[in-house]
């Protein structure tokens, strides 16, 4: 070029000089090379854009590092960052090291976003494991110490033998790097084999029952606790003979035997082979003894994990029994879950017991406290439970005893944090009939999940909870579980982790209840689990700011579909006693719930007021309890149809009362007429049954399907005469007490 001529393209002189240009847009996460600085990274040569993951992939992970903290310097200070950076290949060998200068560029006032533009330069290096060295980032000391901080924050992490192994193979060590490692543990007087990586499958055959007596490099390791190195295979033969034809197969060129210690014990020995001769300096040997330490560490750390875990699981397959579909009628699936710290158990439990009758016993219960004292309670309660239940007691029985029992292993302790109480649900379940008996002791209620997927939770009477009174009495409660109906009953961990009140827990599970299919419970039982427990809790937290978490047991228990018997969408049946009518407003509830997806509203006030009126008629001209059962079902055609029964012991059919203004009673049967679509009382052996029905509107203009017969007896019972409708329409607040009975 002459004088005066114009100067060439800065491309055509860059590329003269063999220098790339690179450019790191923060902001975009990506990296472009042009040809070539592409070439020089071990691309194609030609212009190529990367992202942040696929740059670094092409560097060595410890340059990459050290310049991250060189740039964001630069950035801060305003001035170049300069580096070498070493290039590797697809099998992490390196090929080149180049040279980096660049000016970063910061965009605002934000100094995390930033864009880098600079160069590539390839520079000499002397070969790995030379004893002359160049820095390649910084000096030998600031790589050095990169590593080793990046190397023990992996190893701290990990939490097993396997990923220890893991972590151990991907270090690469500023300036040599092995292609071999292994790592070898003590068992009495053998040696044996823990991981190796970079040998083929099998090769750690010879090595795996060693003994230590064996004249073999880590085998002396172990018995002296004193570092071996051998820089080249003449001096691996002549101080180990015996030991040479093992390794010479696995053409290696340098190998180096590092104690694995412990609190002052000898716990194994870690092997790092080099494919290419390591003089092994002051500087590298410190580095392989600080990683062995750090090694040693994480080994026995990842040893008590495993034995916690093993020891947990031990203790669960020992303390909670495997649940089985062999129940005739019926299947069953239970989970247990333990989500607090330390061993991973706790008070919760779960059991199925087969009893002398012929039916199934199923428990859940949660002991006070979640510790060691916790399990080993919820254990002996277990077992007691189960040999009264084997003994063919009832269900107030068997928590009877078992409260007793509790009070009588926890009451006589001199420490008052050794008083502990248990909450439980006991279930006696029919497979014939599916007839559940239900006794409770301060435990959550059982729901049910009806065949079309309504559910509903089962008020049941209850005592206190196990442990607090030797002399507490624990009604019965009895329930039908319908064909296609699965029942769910639970710890109260499933429904307050996460922040939850009794009424929001239960609204998140009767979500996930309702959502999936009933006919396979294994997949319920694992939605339930995640709903609470899994990614997706965290997006349902409840209204408390309190988020701790519980252990979590269920059971659920589904009915098998007959196909001879027509299935009812959904049914619901409570006993309402003379001496609990309080009972009636849980009554209601169960009804409002059975009709949540009912398009008229007007309908379900209207069948709640019928209700409360049957039931409470029953209760003041009777002398017996009431029992109510309504059922929401279709036919084959048209609209759905609400059926409700309450039923009594006396043989007095309802008659006609004409009430005076003033009167307080008298006006039931007048709400039947005007209410019902269909009503009628059934004569049976020992007492009646009272029954309307009402049919759900299929649009707008059908709000009343059926009309009522005002001009007949309007009833399908026999012996009922109709009233002669003169009053008004009361109102739907009425609640007072008719003579229909």
């Amino acid at each position: 070029m002459r004088t005066g001529d114009p100067l060439p393209p800065v491309e055509d002189v860059l590329a003269a000089l063999a220098t790339g240009l690179w450019r790191w847009d923060n902001r975009a996460g990506t990296v472009t090379f042009d040809a070539e600085a592409a070439r020089l990274i071990g691309l194609p040569a030609r212009t190529t854009t990367l992202t942040e993951a696929g740059a670094r992939a092409r560097f060595h992970p410890v340059d990459w590092n050290e310049i991250d903290g060189i740039i964001r310097l630069a950035v801060a200070e305003g001035t170049l960052a300069e580096a070498r950076l070493r290039i590797m290949d697809d099998r992490g060998h390196v090929v080149r090291t180049v040279r980096s200068r660049s000016k970063p560029i910061v965009h605002g006032d934000a100094p995390d976003v930033f864009e880098l533009i600079g160069t590539l330069q390839e520079v000499a290096e002397p070969p790995p494991g030379a004893s002359s060295r160049t820095p390649v980032t910084g000096d030998w000391r600031r790589s050095r110490e990169a590593f080793l901080l990046d190397a023990g924050r992996a190893l701290a992490e990990a939490d097993s033998t396997a990923e220890v192994m893991r972590v151990a193979a991907g270090l690469s060590m500023p300036g040599f790097s092995p292609d071999g490692l292994a790592v070898f543990g003590v068992a009495g007087d053998r040696l044996t084999v823990i991981g190796h990586h970079g040998h083929k499958p099998g090769a750690e055959g010879p090595f795996t029952d060693m003994d230590l007596a064996t004249d073999y490099p880590a085998a002396e390791v172990c018995r002296t606790g004193r570092a071996v190195y051998l820089s080249a295979p003449e001096e691996y033969r002549s101080r180990y003979p015996a030991a040479w034809p093992l390794a010479a197969g696995f053409n290696r060129q340098s190998w180096a035997f590092l104690p694995l210690i412990v609190a002052g014990r000898t716990i194994g020995a870690w092997m790092a082979g080099f494919a290419y001769r390591v003089t092994f300096t002051p500087d590298e040997r410190s580095v392989l003894t600080t990683v062995a330490r750090m090694l040693a560490q994480a080994l026995s750390r990842a040893g008590v994990a495993e034995s916690e875990r093993e020891l947990t699981d031990g203790l669960q397959k020992s303390m909670l029994p495997s649940i089985g579909p062999e129940i005739p009628g019926m299947t069953i699936a239970a989970r247990y879950v333990p989500t607090g710290g330390g061993l991973q158990v706790g008070g919760d439990w779960y059991d199925m017991i087969p009893l002398p009758s012929g039916r199934i016993a199923l428990v859940i219960g949660d002991v006070q406290g979640h510790d060691v004292q916790a399990a080993g309670l919820m254990g002996q309660l277990r077992i007691a439970l189960r040999a009264y239940a084997s003994e063919g007691h009832g269900p107030d029985a068997v928590l009877s005893r078992a409260s007793r029992f509790l009070y009588g292993i926890t009451a006589d302790s001199a420490d008052t944090a050794d008083l502990r109480f248990a909450t439980c649900l006991y279930v006696e379940a029919d497979p014939v009939t599916g007839t559940l008996e239900i006794a409770r002791a301060g435990h959550p209620d059982p729901a049910i999940r009806t065949a079309d997927g309504t559910v509903m939770m089962r008020p049941t009477a209850g005592g206190l909870p196990l442990g607090i009174d030797p002399d507490a009495d624990y009604p019965t409660t009895r329930l039908a579980l319908e064909p296609s109906e699965t029942l769910l009953i639970c710890t109260d961990g499933l429904i307050e982790t996460g922040g939850h009140d009794l009424d929001s827990g239960w609204a998140r599970i009767r979500t996930t209840l309702e959502k999936l299919p009933a006919d396979d419970l294994e997949l319920l039982a694992d939605a339930l689990v995640q709903a609470v427990h899994g990614p997706s809790s965290h997006h349902t937290t409840g209204p408390l700011a309190d988020r701790r978490e519980d252990d979590i047991a269920l059971l659920l228990l589904r009915r098998a579909t007959e196909s001879r018997v027509p299935v009812t969408a959904r049914r619901t049946a409570m006993t309402i006693a003379q001496a609990e009518p309080e009972r009636i407003a849980v009554a209601r509830q169960q009804l409002r719930e059975l009709l949540h997806d009912w398009a008229d509203d007007d309908q379900i006030d209207s069948a709640v007021l019928m209700v409360s009126e049957m039931v409470t008629n029953v209760l003041v001209h009777t002398d017996g309890d009431a029992l109510m059962v309504a059922e929401v079902g279709r036919g084959c055609e048209g609209p759905r149809r609400l059926r409700v029964e309450v039923a009594d012991a006396s043989d007095n059919l309802p008659h006609k009362r004409r009430p005076g203004e003033l009167a307080s009673s008298g006006r039931g049967l007048v709400l039947m007429e005007l209410l019902a679509q269909k009503w009628g009382v059934d004569p049976r052996g020992e007492g009646k049954s009272i029954w309307f029905e009402l049919y759900e509107p299929s649009g707008p203009d059908a709000a009343d399907i059926t009309e009522p017969d005002l001009s007949g007896p309007g009833v399908s019972g026999p012996g009922v005469s109709g009233p002669d409708i003169t009053q008004s329409a009361v109102s739907r607040e009425t609640a007072g007490s008719d003579e229909l009975a």
